[in-house]
């Protein structure tokens, strides 16, 4: 009776999901959100419905793993006796560069290379490690998984990753386009081929994953060809307040006529634009929404915000049917995805063409998964809400079923201790274990030819990306010894009983809220 435990932290907020393998049913579910205030929020549900919801006191961020132990165990609302029911835990882990095509055992190889590409994922990586961290202080033993939102982009052919820039920016600091979201996209892609009755690899998909933070991809046989999000999260789509796609030489005229700083503009581009920035109201589109409706006179920044983002959307997935060569399933995720059906319904609006036509009734369907195209349509429209937390599960399991004998622990402790010598010693130069992992990221490229249009023979399009799983994750099975930390590690966590605090015992006293 596998039991996995997922967690996907950000720097605002935590969500966790338990879930029993046989028959993937999700035991319990929560969410910290909040964690920046001085009264984070707790919401947790049980599968029988049984929930509660608890303002909580601000404290370090490696203290909210115990905490959830703590919901998952707890007498009355738990759904475990003791945390020795949990077989692994899967991590959502936002970038893993170029060395990571499939999920991976958490050794502490892979620690270091997901705090290497921190700085390409600010708000996610960083906290991810340290829950991660956090995990194997109190689950000990138990072996831990990450699932990157980068491996399932690594399929797009490198006339679609690589950036018109010098190629040496590729070649030497892998400087490309990695894509987000893809477990999502993954999850959806999959379910609509379940949904339709039809192989993956017969389909033409596109799938948009429509949040606060927003992509496209286009999905060609079950696997990415090209997505909207690039090198960072920042590229692509109009956003709640990230900006998308714009003219880089924007950027120097902010800096030589605006006299702002580097640091300034990658605030306001990250933090300050998107929807926010344009309508100056909000950057949850069901806020602006709401904005429209209530007011008397038409807020005109707020109807433009709504128009960019529409106008966006239906752009990029005009590019991806021709990127595709033709468009069988159209997919809307994510919380604007699943929730706003006038929202799509103005993204599909102008696409009749590409055999794309919404069903009114049916696109009236909220956080449903639902087809919402008419009988006679040619492209399928469906409405799927995502599921990452159950694709990280699946994967974890997965992966644990697969993974190789362990290596020889004195070899490996010999590897640890050569490592963390080398990192104490380490010069502004790159340690040597990075050059290690470098070298044979290089090593493992390979060259890949395809019939060229443009000359008479097969030419080269490029080095294929390589997964580093194999080489560089050879660590044993499980977190056993964690003395040896890659990486500045983050502050101790003390040992503390995992029971529920004291503040929640009055919760506890009431009869459990039932919803539909």
């Amino acid at each position: 009776m596998p039991i996995i435990l997922t967690v996907n932290t950000g720097s605002s907020s935590i969500r966790y999901q338990c879930f029993e393998m046989v028959g993937e049913v999700c035991l319990a579910t929560g969410q910290i959100d909040r964690l920046n205030s001085a009264t984070p929020e707790l919401s947790y549900r049980r599968h029988d419905d049984a929930n509660y919801q608890l303002e909580l006191k601000a404290q370090p961020y490696e203290k909210w793993l115990p905490l959830i132990c703590a919901t998952l165990t707890d007498a009355q609302y738990g759904i475990i006796n003791d945390l020795s029911a949990i077989t692994a835990v899967g991590h959502r882990v936002v970038h893993g560069g170029n060395y990571f095509s499939s999920p991976a055992l958490i050794t502490p190889s892979v620690e270091a290379l997901i705090e290497q590409h921190a700085d390409l994922a600010p708000l996610h990586n960083p906290f991810s490690l340290r829950s991660i961290r956090a995990s194997a202080q109190v689950l000990k033993e138990v072996p831990q998984v990450a699932v990157f939102d980068t491996a399932f982009h690594q399929t797009i052919p490198a006339y679609a990753h690589v950036y018109p820039i010098p190629y040496h920016f590729y070649q030497e600091y892998d400087i490309r386009r990695y894509g987000f979201h893809g477990t999502s996209h993954r999850y959806v892609a999959q379910r609509a081929a379940d949904m339709l009755g039809q192989q993956i690899e017969s389909l033409k998909i596109i799938s948009c994953h429509l949040d606060s933070g927003a992509s496209v991809t286009a999905i060609d046989g079950g696997k990415s060809v090209d997505t909207s999000m690039g090198f960072t999260p920042l590229e692509g789509l109009m956003m709640g307040t990230r900006c998308g796609d714009i003219d880089p030489a924007l950027i120097f005229q902010l800096i030589n006529q605006h006299q702002m700083s580097v640091d300034q503009i990658e605030q306001m581009l990250n933090n300050r634009s998107g929807l926010l920035g344009i309508s100056g109201v909000s950057a949850d589109i069901r806020d602006l929404l709401d904005h429209l409706s209530e007011q008397e006179a038409v807020n005109e920044r707020v109807l433009l915000a709504l128009n960019m983002f529409c106008y966006r959307v239906s752009q990029y997935i005009g590019q991806y049917a021709a990127t595709l060569g033709g468009l069988d399933v159209l997919v809307f995720t994510g919380g604007i995805g699943e929730n706003a059906p006038r929202i799509r319904t103005k993204i599909c609006h102008k696409l009749g063409f590409l055999g794309i036509k919404l069903s009114n009734q049916q696109n009236g369907a909220k956080g449903r998964e639902k087809a919402i195209h008419q009988d006679q349509a040619e492209v399928k429209v469906l409405a799927i809400p995502t599921d990452e937390g159950l694709m990280i599960a699946r994967d974890t399991l997965q992966l644990l079923q697969q993974v190789p004998d362990p290596p020889n622990p004195v070899t490996e402790f010999e590897r640890l201790i050569s490592l963390v010598e080398e990192r104490d010693q380490a010069s502004p130069k790159m340690d040597t274990e990075k050059h290690r992992i470098d070298a044979i990221s290089r090593a493992n490229k390979q060259q890949v030819t395809t019939e060229d249009p443009f000359s008479k023979t097969p030419t080269e399009v490029g080095p294929r990306d390589s997964n580093l799983n194999s080489s560089v994750v050879d660590s044993s099975k499980t977190n056993k010894d964690r003395s040896v930390q890659v990486g500045e590690p983050s502050e101790t966590i003390e040992e503390e009983p995992l029971v529920a605090p004291s503040a929640w015992l009055s919760v506890y006293n009431k009869t459990p809220n039932k919803t539909d």
